[in-house]
């Protein structure tokens, strides 16, 4: 969702995302349609000032690098976006990611990864890993200077930490960081059960998530950990910072890892917007609670990701 030039109530932006659920999320329209639809939405709306939005491509994928002045072209900051691994482009997280290049001042660089069903599991996974290894120069794990981090939302935030234990497990050095918003890390639960939560999340419906994962996984099991890496082992890790909202309809999969995290002396932070749902940071500029996420992230990346 791109910036807004002022804060709605929370009211008014809870029905944004219902409109979007109506809309786009829609299980019965077919794929095509639904990015169609997705894509009008998400590519309109002004950037700050002074923002650059450049295109190119690193290890052979297609992505947006975001400007703002003062950005640091060497403190880098890789957004995998959601869309259920199905649908969206870059446009879905341009405004935030604007937003963050100018408060943090860093680069954002939103890879616009291959989608299922024309392209499932590992495809966005694989482009991910050719992003970083073009971003890094690390081919063979011999360790990137710490100033890139990594993350995503939604689906964009499994790919992101997906990503983070394909490089541990095979010994390379893992980003500096890890920001992510309201990760999907578990394609095996059934988000049918918690009735209570289905009723308060406006964006996602379980129809809409198991027929993405359906779409995704083509075939591979639900429970293999870079599918829902949840489910695998959480050692060796990055600093991680977790936005979700307690209406979320996936809270549960932040809340897990956090905890899995910390389970094995990692640093994770978890950060529950209440009466707030699925991907709310990204509506920056609508929404005073996703301006006080770009905040806290910024003040999360001065921490971690050191300035060159």
């Amino acid at each position: 969702m791109a910036a807004a030039t002022r804060s709605v109530p929370p009211a008014a932006a809870r029905l944004a995302a219902k409109a979007l659920r109506r809309f786009v999320f829609d299980p019965t329209l077919p794929w095509d349609r639904q990015r169609a639809r997705f894509d009008r939405l998400t590519s309109a709306g002004a950037l700050p000032p002074g923002t650059q939005v450049g295109t190119e491509r690193l290890g052979g994928v297609p992505v947006e690098r975001i400007t703002a002045p003062g950005s640091d072209p060497r403190r880098i900051v890789v957004h995998l976006h959601g869309g259920g691994y199905t649908v969206g482009t870059p446009a879905a997280a341009r405004g935030w990611a604007a937003a963050l290049a100018g408060a943090a001042g860093v680069t954002v660089v939103l890879p616009d990864y291959r989608l299922a069903p024309e392209a499932p599991f590992p495809a966005g996974l694989d482009d991910a890993t050719a992003v970083w290894d073009a971003l890094t120069g690390d081919p063979v794990g011999d360790g990137p200077p710490p100033t890139v981090a990594v993350g995503g939302d939604s689906a964009g935030g499994g790919l992101a930490v997906a990503l983070c234990t394909r490089l541990r497990d095979a010994d390379r050095a893992v980003p500096a960081a890890l920001l992510l918003i309201s990760p999907w890390l578990d394609l095996t639960v059934d988000r049918a059960a918690d009735r209570a939560l289905l009723g308060r999340d406006p964006l996602l419906t379980p129809a809409w998530l198991a027929r993405a994962a359906d779409a995704y996984a083509a075939g591979t099991d639900l429970a293999d950990p870079q599918l829902s890496p949840v489910l695998g082992a959480l050692h060796g890790l990055p600093p991680a910072l977790v936005q979700a909202g307690a209406d979320d309809i996936l809270i549960s999969d932040s809340l897990r890892l956090t905890a899995g995290v910390q389970a094995t002396s990692g640093t994770a932070e978890l950060s529950i917007g209440n009466g707030l749902w699925h991907d709310f940071p990204l509506q920056v500029g609508m929404l005073a609670a996703a301006d006080r996420g770009i905040r806290q992230a910024t003040r999360f990346l001065g921490r971690h990701l050191p300035a060159t």
